[in-house]
């Protein structure tokens, strides 16, 4: 996936500085540091780490070479307005994109922003370890990976395992998602399209066709595109690294080369390993969730190389499994510190424990996360369950992106010249499409796509419609409903940390 793999954003950022005087510091961000700490290639392949994933290969691999045309709308329209946007406003506020919604649209708006980006993380993560479940499959009995139950249990033990060693505070995991880039995506993306490419010039048919006619997708109505709004939520976290920009020697230039760099190449990790497994695995047998290992299993053993098949699941587990360690208390404490800040969570949600960690945050989220876990064993097909909870993670962090376009426009218009290391060209224009890109993808979601197999068309906008508004929009109203000045660590002088073991 994608941005899953580095941490959230927190009130604070690496390369700004900031006064003595509070947590909402005044930023000198818009100035160039003496000496330029990072490379325009740097940041680059930084972002394609951050960025790029096979995770998400499996959904377009169904659609053959239309795959192509379905990364590149995205790309345009979404991705890089989100990269652009980002680093105007990383270069001219800290505190993330709190900040930046705050500032340009208002305080509430501005935890609306800040709690989509740690809710979307609650369905993110049973997608993410449903992936890890059907890997683990290959290993011991692949029957499993379509075994609703099997993936329910894999995802709750996984996850609270996960819990546990976060709560510790343990640092020495922190740095794997790094090589998750290397180990979990270059290697094995990069051994499936050269066993691919062997596999089609030893005169093997493709499984999906690969002439000129199949370069745009079949149009049978509108759910024949619908998997495209998945390639959103794989292009999101650009955000993050825009932070970067001030680190630059001269940003205005070299930032967007290095984003034109990192699209380039976060292009080829997503097409060239999703048209490998179309070319072997065909779409009808394709599972959303297995599709990877699919593709490993079916070329290992047509090179009769079968051995090779669990060493590309520990690759491909040990990845995900190390982004999620890096992402679970990444999110949390972004949240964490603005609340403690501004008194938006109830105390019970701002204790820590006693080695700093926000326990109970993390223990509600893994409550409500192996509820949503369960969902695997009630519903019979697992591909239909992964997918609907993708396109939930989705919907909530477009309203992420949605108020970020809306507060960089204001922003530009209220404080024109406040110190900027970075300036959009046509600001105007580049948000207005991603504005229109982001809610086009939000529209998207509610229409069942061509692969969904369970229910009827209202059941599967009342799943995702009520799962994006319970999660993305009432839970962050009752939060501000209810909230007291007494929950502010501020107001009380708690620093909220546990003082028994």
């Amino acid at each position: 996936m994608s941005s899953m793999d580095v941490p959230a954003e927190v009130p604070h950022q690496a390369g700004q500085q900031t006064t003595t005087t509070g947590t909402t510091t005044a930023v000198t961000a818009g100035r160039r540091p003496a000496t330029p700490t990072m490379t325009w290639v740097t940041l680059a392949l930084m972002t394609t780490a951050s960025v790029a994933s096979l995770r998400a290969a499996p959904t377009m691999a169904v659609y053959g070479l239309a795959c192509v045309f379905l990364y590149l709308v995205p790309a345009v329209a979404f991705l890089l307005p989100t990269a652009l946007v980002s680093a105007e406003l990383a270069s001219g506020w800290s505190g993330g994109v709190y900040r930046w919604v705050a500032e340009g649209l208002s305080k509430p708006l501005g935890f609306l922003a800040v709690w989509c980006q740690f809710a979307m993380t609650i369905f993110y993560y049973p997608s993410l370890l449903a992936f890890v479940a059907s890997t683990i499959a290959y290993v011991i009995d692949p029957a499993l990976a379509s075994n609703g139950l099997y993936t329910a249990i894999v995802i709750m033990v996984l996850y609270w395992t996960g819990v546990w060693v976060s709560s510790r505070g343990t640092k020495t995991l922190a740095g794997l998602s790094s090589w998750g880039l290397i180990i979990g995506t270059l290697v094995p993306g990069t051994i499936l399209v050269v066993l691919g490419m062997v596999f089609l010039g030893q005169g093997n048919p493709s499984a999906a066709p690969m002439d000129g006619s199949h370069l745009l997708p079949q149009w049978t109505g509108l759910a024949s595109l619908v998997l495209i709004v998945n390639n959103f939520l794989s292009y999101s976290g650009m955000e993050m690294n825009a932070v970067h920009v001030s680190s630059l020697k001269d940003p205005a230039k070299e930032y967007p080369k290095s984003m034109f760099l990192a699209m380039g190449l976060v292009l080829l990790i997503f097409i060239l390993p999703a048209l490998a497994i179309s070319w072997v695995v065909p779409a009808d047998k394709l599972s959303l969730t297995a599709g990877v290992m699919q593709a490993f299993d079916a070329f290992f053993a047509y090179f009769n190389v079968g051995w090779m098949t669990p060493i590309a699941a520990v690759m491909l587990i040990s990845a995900s499994l190390a982004g999620m360690l890096t992402w679970l208390a990444g999110p949390s404490k972004g949240l964490l510190e603005i609340s403690r800040h501004e008194g938006y969570l109830p105390p019970f949600l701002q204790k820590l424990n006693k080695y700093g960690i926000q326990q109970n945050i993390l223990v509600t989220q893994g409550v409500v996360t192996s509820l949503i876990a369960l969902g695997y064993a009630l519903i019979p097909n697992v591909s239909s369950v992964y997918w609907i909870f993708s396109t939930i993670t989705t919907q909530v962090y477009l309203i992420v992106y949605l108020l970020m376009f809306a507060a960089a426009m204001r922003l530009r218009k209220n404080q024109p010249d406040h110190p900027r290391g970075y300036r959009v060209p046509a600001l105007g224009l580049v948000c207005v499409v991603g504005l229109l890109a982001s809610a086009a993808a939000l529209a998207i979601g509610f229409v069942p796509p061509s692969q969904f197999a369970g229910g009827s068309v209202w059941s599967y906008i009342l799943i995702v419609g009520g799962g994006l508004v319970i999660l993305g929009l009432l839970i962050p109203w009752l939060f501000l409903r209810f909230r007291k000045p007494s929950w502010s660590a501020a107001a009380t002088g708690d620093n909220g940390r546990e003082t028994t073991s």
